[in-house]
C-alpha cells in the first residue's frame, strides 16, 4: 500500500476511519454495515449522527436547515439544484469543467445567465469583476476546481438565494455557511468514499417552482423521508459520519484549516521558489488549498521526476489531461509528513536538475 495518497478523489481518508470501517464490514451489531436494513434502528442512529455532525461542523443547527444524504454523486446536483429551484432564470459563475456541466443541465429548465467564466484562458483563475442581476432565482457556484486548482477565497455577496458546490473543499476552512441557502458535496474528497452526497438546503427556498418534480428529485420528498425516500447508500454515509467524528475529535475545522493552511504554504512556496517547476494557476490570490496545480519548465525532466515521487511513497500526483502536469490534491486527512515528502522530492530533483 503506497504511504502517501495525493488522489484528487476518491481521496485519502484518516487510518483510524478505516480500521472502524473495516471493522464494522465484519460486525456492526452482530450483522456487517453492508448488509444492515436502512431503516433499522442501528442506521437510523448512524444517519442521525451524520446529519447532527453535518450541522455542528457548518454551525447551522435550528437555522431552518434541513440535510440529507443522497446518491447520484455531485452531478445529480447539478440537475436536481435546477429542477427545484429554477423557475424563471438563475445565474452562474463559470470557474471550471463541473461548472460548465451544471450550467447545461440548468438550461434544460430556464434562462442562465453566465455572469463570468475564465474558460477562455483555460479556468486558470477565477473572474473577479461580474454582478449577479437582483430579479434571478439563485445564484450557483463552485468554491474549488478541482481539476485547475483554483479556489473562491471569499464568499461572493449577493442579494438572491446561493446555490454552491462544495465537493472538493467542504470542511475544510471557517465559512460563514448561514449565507448560503442551498449547499451540496459529493462526499469522496473530505467525507467518505464515493457513492453519498451531502445536501444541506435552507427549506424556505423550496417548493417555489411551479412545475411538477419527480419524487426521486424533489428535495421536499427526501426532506419529508428523512433521506430514506429510497434506499440510501448506507457504508459511504456510516464512513462520512465517522469521517465528521474523526474531525470533531481533532478540533474541527478551525483545527483542519490551520494543518491545511500549513500544506498548502509548504507545496506553494517550493513550487515559487524551485527553478524547475511553476504554478498553473495565474492569480497567486486564486491557488486551491485543496489542489495545488504544477508543471514542470522543462519536460526532459519529466522522466526523473516521476522515478522521484513513485520512489518516495507518492501516488495520484498526475495531473487532469485538460491542465497537464502535476495535481497535489491535500484533502484534510492527508498529512503534513506527505507533503514534506513532496517537497523534498522536488528539491531532490533540483540537485540533480
Amino acid at each position: 500500500m503506497l504511504k502517501y495518497n495525493f488522489s484528487a478523489g476518491p481521496c485519502v481518508l484518516p487510518q483510524e476511519v478505516f480500521k472502524k470501517a473495516a471493522d464494522a464490514v465484519l460486525d456492526f451489531n452482530d450483522l456487517s454495515i453492508l448488509e444492515i436494513s436502512h431503516r433499522s434502528k442501528d442506521f437510523v442512529q448512524v444517519m442521525e449522527q451524520a446529519q447532527s455532525l453535518a450541522f455542528e461542523h457548518l454551525g447551522l443547527q435550528d437555522k431552518g436547515y434541513k440535510a440529507l444524504f443522497l446518491g447520484g454523486g455531485a452531478s445529480m446536483q447539478f440537475l436536481m439544484c435546477a429542477y427545484n429551484l429554477l423557475e424563471n432564470k438563475a445565474a452562474y459563475l463559470n470557474t471550471g469543467t463541473w461548472s460548465a456541466k451544471a450550467i447545461k443541465e440548468a438550461k434544460m429548465f430556464g434562462e442562465v445567465i453566465e455572469v463570468a467564466s475564465s474558460k477562455d484562458s483555460n479556468y486558470n483563475h477565477i473572474p473577479k469583476s461580474y454582478s449577479v442581476p437582483s430579479d434571478v432565482d439563485y445564484f450557483h457556484f463552485q468554491t474549488n476546481n478541482t481539476i485547475f486548482g483554483t479556489q473562491l477565497q471569499e464568499t461572493p455577496s449577493v442579494e438572491v438565494p446561493i446555490v454552491c458546490d462544495m465537493s472538493s473543499d467542504i470542511f475544510s476552512r471557517q465559512r460563514d455557511f448561514d449565507k448560503y441557502d442551498l449547499i451540496y458535496a459529493g462526499a469522496q474528497k473530505n467525507m467518505g468514499p464515493a457513492g453519498a452526497t451531502l445536501v444541506v438546503v435552507k427549506e424556505e427556498i423550496l417548493g417555489k417552482v411551479s412545475r411538477s418534480i419527480p419524487s426521486m428529485l424533489d428535495y421536499k420528498v427526501h426532506i419529508s423521508k428523512d433521506s430514506m425516500f429510497n434506499t440510501p447508500p448506507v457504508f459511504p454515509i456510516y464512513v462520512s459520519m465517522l469521517t465528521m467524528q474523526w474531525l470533531k475529535d481533532n478540533g474541527g475545522i478551525s483545527w483542519i484549516e490551520e494543518l491545511n493552511n500549513k500544506k498548502a504554504g509548504l507545496i506553494y512556496n517550493e513550487i515559487d521558489r524551485n527553478p524547475l517547476f511553476e504554478g498553473f494557476v495565474t492569480d497567486k490570490a486564486d491557488r486551491s488549498k485543496m489542489n495545488a496545480t504544477f508543471v514542470l519548465k522543462d519536460e526532459a525532466h519529466k522522466d526523473a521526476f516521476d522515478q522521484l515521487w513513485k520512489d518516495a511513497g507518492i501516488n495520484g500526483l498526475n495531473g487532469h489531461r485538460s491542465v497537464g502536469g502535476y495535481r497535489a490534491s491535500m484533502y484534510n486527512a492527508l498529512s503534513v509528513e506527505a507533503v514534506e515528502t513532496l517537497v523534498s522530492v522536488m528539491q531532490e530533483l533540483e540537485r540533480k536538475g
